[in-house]
């Protein structure tokens, strides 16, 4: 019988970074390929992305990888993978065009992008693989079921079950979904991000019936700041500013090239008339509609901009009706507080859409349910979401009938391993470590960058100086001791003495023993002062130990 394996590199216990690895005997399928957003205390941090050592450590036997929709959660990694190794992608027609252009900007040739239709069979390195249509944000999302003699591995993705939903693009086939579970599935991953909703998501997910009271009310300009990403809301928003004659312009480049993808595939396409382009648009401009979108918390620091009269194309008045449609979550908040109280500043009034009244579109307690009641899973893993997602989700299969040793709650890097059509050991672990983004090309490099900037802004920096004879390695000048942000200079001369006598020590040693090298010596010390001042002060700060070698 087939071995299988499951784990994730990314996306659990946390936010975004999602990555799923399924393995059927030798051959490796990845799920995904994330990024997430730092926290706040992680300065300098653009996003992280997931750890792919093992992923280039096997890499001849990925078969492939499946992205389900272009959210950045599950796609904004992949780039960065392919830097490292060519493997085929197989995802949706329209996450396939925008892939196409990302991988262009980014001098990535060479990858086969498979298009795969919603609803699929194919083998792919010798296994069966279905896709399933989910609705969800984007259109052309999918989930996926493997099969192995065990049964299914099926992934759901991100969706909701939406009975209203009439656009083929964004159609859920239910009946597919059934088909499967009565062919047997193993085990069933399923996100957990909604998990505290009760009832079904739909139809909260939707807002036109929330801000349409605001739109008529207004008789001024509109600023409506949404996701970028959050494709069916901001048709929403579109639709909506026809019906009330208003024309839109859409701040972000992004969003307007996403609106051409869709037109592209047919799947909508804004009326000319609506569109006001770079070109006509004027600050000066009444009854429009200013789309801002954007992507996490860079959408609020772009409405921060507008209201400090620092954006290039709009600049606040106290007229404007402002409408904030995303609602704030996770590592967005100080921003989101931030654009508030400037715009608060200027005399202005929000009408924020709460995340407690407008649901994102991910699968409630009763969506989640029926994922269950549909493919039968003999295991169940939730998936995408912190701890307390997890458990609540895990939860919530016990609600139904499933016992906790058919639950599997994993963490990062944890293997889950199935025979026989038993799960066999989650013992097995693979060291993971988070790979810290600044935005630089460099990527592989910024990690290490990023971290040194994590410890100057905690832990502070010690220097220490010396001139030795370059002949006879004695010192003739120093120690001399500077430090940042650690302690106060005149509180702890004991401790800089005591640094000093270190770092001399470690140069006589070394040429006592006939063994002195400047680099070596510098790093002795630097380990040596490191635990020194880890004992006395508790902290661990940048020790970077200096020798200048001077010909007398």
């Amino acid at each position: 019988m087939d071995q299988v394996r499951i784990f994730a590199l990314g996306g659990l216990d946390e936010n975004g970074k999602n990555m799923y690895v399924v393995e059927v005997n030798e051959a490796i399928f990845i799920i995904e390929a994330g990024l997430k957003y730092p926290d706040t205390g992680q300065l300098g941090v653009e996003f992280i992305i997931p750890d792919f050592s093992y992923l280039i450590e096997n890499k001849d036997r990925i078969k492939g990888i499946f992205i389900t929709h272009a959210h950045d959660d599950v796609i904004a990694a992949l780039p960065y993978l392919l830097k490292q190794i060519n493997i085929p992608v197989y995802t949706g027609a329209l996450t396939a065009s925008i892939l196409h252009e990302t991988l262009k900007k980014e001098g990535i040739k060479d990858v086969k992008i498979h298009r795969m239709k919603r609803t699929s069979r194919q083998v792919i390195g010798g296994v069966k693989v279905r896709t399933f249509p989910m609705t969800h944000a984007f259109p052309d999302n999918f989930g996926i079921a493997i099969n192995t003699d065990q049964g299914y591995i099926v992934y759901t993705g991100e969706f909701i079950v939406d009975y209203d939903m009439l656009q083929e693009e964004y159609l859920c086939d239910l009946n597919e979904l059934s088909d499967i579970g009565k062919k047997g599935v193993l085990c069933l991953l399923s996100e957990s991000q909604g998990v505290e909703q009760s009832g079904h998501t739909a139809p909260r997910h939707r807002i036109t019936s929330l801000i349409e009271p605001i739109f008529e009310a207004s008789t001024s300009r509109i600023l409506i700041s949404c996701y970028s990403q959050s494709l069916f809301r901001i048709i929403e928003i579109i639709e909506l500013a026809k019906k009330q004659n208003r024309r839109i312009f859409f701040h972000d480049k992004g969003i307007r090239d996403l609106l051409k993808h869709l037109e592209t595939m047919k799947y909508y396409r804004v009326p000319k008339d609506m569109l006001i382009s770079e070109k006509e648009f004027s600050d000066d401009m009444e009854d429009v509609v200013v789309l801002v979108s954007g992507i996490g918390k860079n959408l609020f620091r772009t409405m921060t901009n507008i209201a400090n009269h620092e954006d290039k194309y709009v600049s606040f008045r106290t007229s404007d009706t402002i409408i904030v449609a995303s609602p704030i979550v996770s590592g967005t908040e100080l921003d989101a507080n931030n654009m508030e109280n400037e715009i608060y500043k200027e005399g202005g009034k929000i009408f924020t859409l709460s995340s407690k009244t407008v649901l994102s579109m991910h699968p409630s307690v009763e969506d989640l349910k029926m994922m269950l009641y549909l493919f039968r899973p003999k295991y169940y893993i939730p998936v995408k979401g912190e701890s307390r997602h997890l458990f609540m989700n895990a939860n919530l299969a016990m609600s139904v009938g499933y016992s906790a040793d058919r639950i599997v709650v994993l963490e990062n890097g944890q293997i889950a391993t199935f025979e026989n059509k038993v799960l066999k050991s989650v013992a097995e672990h693979i060291e993971l470590e988070d790979t810290l983004i600044d935005g630089k090309e460099n990527w592989d490099v910024t990690g290490v960058v990023l971290k040194d900037r994590e410890v100057l802004s905690t832990d502070g920096v010690m220097i220490i100086g010396v001139g030795v004879n370059f002949k006879t390695k004695k010192v003739i000048n120093g120690p001399d001791v500077q430090t940042r942000g650690l302690i106060y200079l005149k509180d702890a001369e004991h401790i800089i003495k005591e640094v000093g006598n270190i770092m001399e020590e470690c140069i006589n040693t070394a040429v006592e023993e006939k063994r002195y090298e400047n680099l070596t010596v510098r790093g002795e010390a630097r380990d040596k002062i490191v635990r020194y001042l880890l004992k006395e002060t508790g902290k661990r700060p940048m020790v970077l130990p200096v020798i200048i070698e001077i010909n007398e």
